[in-house]
């Protein structure tokens, strides 16, 4: 086997699959964002800082118990937990579906967090594919994930018209009850599942990883960032309908314009960001960006253009920062700490959209929409502070080959052969047979790394 091999087409079926189950899920997550507060009204007991919970609350169950939910997958096994997780989502829409008070709603909502399946998918396209690939599975379920998002924010408000928010909320059982499916009959089954360093979170390295303060500074800006995106969408559809006059059966063509230009006019920050090397220049700009967009909406969100155009740079800078900011924590973590870094990475992520969900609605109640838009900006110009302290990353990229058991001596000797391998700037042999890399692309000797591969030319399943 050669490093060049392209994915076999059970790896692909893996990767494909998986991503199809994340995006369905999140499909149902996301889709309430853009009309919800528009429908709690009708609710029973609905207060602003209720309707931000009801928003929000998702990810504090979420952040509590997907890292758990991954390792009991080590237990009894990755589908059963995925199926699992994805059950309780489908109880969770249910409930709200059925809701008439705001708390069932909100209870809805936190189960519909607790199928927190995020992390024990990641392990599964792990056991699922050798370590050479690994890298291209995890890309496709990350494009799936930013998909889910755009698609949701269109989707929810057209559909929403149609059949008002409880059948969104049928819709989505019915989504997972699909992911489901998808599971049993199209996400092919490991004959075995392994723990998977680069995928999962190994709770010995927390200390160091939280204590990391490049890891930290990027996890205080995922937080942010979905702190920001969750308020936002507390107040946003209301102002839409009342501040912009438009009525909230057509903000589903707002969305579709914004994130339709949006996406394409990231690629030049990101080429700037990967190709030419200006990765902290590039997040510095996408942070500020996001700073004067908040700061904008506090001032122009009763004239639908210039919301438009605020809400175009808003999103510019938000996919802008979701595409580099994995991309920043798996150059900055140590080579063998990569799926912790990504475990606390992804919670931070959650947790900032409940508090953006908690802190919004508590905002919206005490002064209105201005005041949480300031709220943000502000918040975005404090990460911005911390984010210019940051170091140049490193542009290295993960790589992982499968060198076989070896002991402890043999495991030293090894990684000093590795890296004397021209392009490898670090190397550790784990105890599960992977040698764990960071490598410069443009410099990596591929052919000489080749010589201490020992994987099996097809991953096995049943």
């Amino acid at each position: 086997m050669t490093h060049d091999e392209p994915m076999s087409g059970r790896e692909r079926r893996a990767a494909l699959s998986l991503a199809l189950i994340f995006l369905l899920r999140m499909l149902g997550l996301f889709m309430i964002f853009p009309v919800f507060a528009l429908y709690a009204t009708e609710l029973e007991g609905a207060t602003p800082v209720l309707v931000g919970l009801a928003v929000g609350v998702y990810g504090l169950t979420q952040a509590l118990l997907q890292m758990p939910f991954g390792a009991l997958s080590d237990r009894v096994g990755r589908k059963p937990v995925i199926v699992g997780g994805l059950l309780l989502f489908a109880l969770g829409s249910v409930v709200a579906a059925a809701a008439e008070s705001m708390f069932w709603v909100i209870v809805g909502r936190a189960l519909q967090g607790s199928g927190a399946i995020a992390a024990t998918v990641m392990a599964l396209a792990a056991d699922l594919t050798r370590e050479e690939h690994r890298l291209k599975a995890m890309a496709i379920i990350g494009i799936s994930i930013g998909l889910s998002f755009s698609l949701a924010l269109v989707i929810g408000p057209a559909l929403a018209a149609w059949v008002g928010v409880p059948g969104l909320f049928w819709l989505t059982a019915v989504l997972a009850v699909l992911g489901i499916a998808v599971v049993v009959y199209v996400v092919p089954t490991p004959a075995a599942s392994a723990f998977h360093r680069d995928a999962q979170a190994v709770p010995a390295q927390f200390r160091q990883v939280i204590g990391h303060s490049e890891l930290l500074r990027l996890d205080f800006g995922i937080f942010v960032l979905h702190m920001i995106l969750t308020a936002t969408f507390v107040v946003l559809p209301l102002v839409l309908r009342d501040a912009a006059g438009l009525a909230a059966e057509r903000h589903w063509i707002v969305y579709l314009l914004v994130m339709l230009v949006a996406m394409g006019a990231m690629v030049p920050f990101i080429i700037q960001a990967e190709k030419k090397r200006r990765m902290k220049q590039v997040l510095l700009a996408a942070v500020i960006m996001i700073a004067v967009s908040q700061f904008a909406l506090a001032t122009v969100y009763s004239s639908l253009a210039a919301l438009v155009v605020v809400l175009l740079g808003f999103f510019v800078g938000f996919n802008v920062l979701e595409a580099i900011l994995p991309s920043l924590i798996a150059k900055t973590a140590p080579p063998d700490k990569k799926g912790t870094a990504m475990g606390v990475y992804s919670s931070s992520q959650f947790f900032g959209a409940f508090c953006g969900g908690a802190v919004g609605g508590w905002l919206y109640g005490v002064g209105g929409a201005g005041v949480v838009f300031v709220f943000g900006g502000l918040s975005a110009l404090l990460w911005a502070l911390i984010a210019a302290t940051m170091k140049n990353p490193r542009y290295l990229t993960s790589h992982m080959i499968r060198v076989g058991s070896v002991g402890p001596e043999e495991a030293k000797a090894l990684t000093a052969q590795l890296t004397a391998v021209r392009g490898v700037a670090e190397a550790v042999v784990g105890e599960d047979g992977v040698a764990y890399l960071k490598v410069d692309n443009h410099a990596l000797d591929r052919e000489a790394l080749k010589k201490f591969s020992k994987s099996p030319e097809k991953p096995v399943y049943t």
